[in-house]
């Protein structure tokens, strides 16, 4: 007597229909499970924004009607999380999050300082010269990271240079 072979639709009919949902379920997952991993990946990248005013208010929800948590001032640099409807959930350097009206965001770039003392480089050399010192949570424009571990920075008074990475926040 020949074998009969069997292809993926007659396995299907076979199968219980609840075990075939269960099946289907567990693939499906994977696939989504696979593409989010993948793609998350590929776009990893992190958006950070700055307050366009002098004081804006932060929000613990998506609403004017929500409670007040803290004002900022101008040029601060937070990181957004997830737009919504005019609003945008954000990050600052030290981990809190808030929400914050879009129209008061900029996508110019600041960073803060987080070190009690930033030594500001005349190049993205630690040897260079140091041109000036920032305390800490003195907001810098962020001006160019061309080079891996340095930003190049403005203070508001003008003077530039570069300052090591693992010393400012929202790079």
């Amino acid at each position: 007597m020949p074998l009969k072979t069997h292809t993926a639709g007659d396995m299907m009919k076979i199968i219980p229909d609840s075990f075939q949902i269960l099946f289907l379920g567990k693939t499906l997952r994977l696939f989504c499970l696979c593409f989010l991993f993948s793609s998350s990946h590929v776009n990893a990248q992190l958006e950070f924004l700055s307050v366009n005013e002098n004081a804006v208010v932060m929000y613990d929800a998506p609403s004017l009607k929500a409670d007040k948590l803290f004002v900022v001032g101008l040029h601060f640099p937070v990181e957004a999380i997830v737009h919504v409807e005019g609003w945008v959930k954000v990050r600052d350097s030290s981990g809190s999050l808030a929400w914050i009206e879009k129209k008061f965001l900029s996508d110019q770039k600041y960073v803060i300082v987080t070190t009690a003392v930033a030594d500001v480089h005349q190049s993205t050399d630690i040897y260079s010269p140091v041109v000036f010192q920032v305390v800490e949570n003195v907001i810098l424009e962020w001006l160019d990271s061309d080079t891996d571990g340095w930003v190049k920075v403005r203070h508001k008074n003008g003077n530039s240079g570069f300052v090591r990475t693992n010393q400012v926040w929202g790079s």
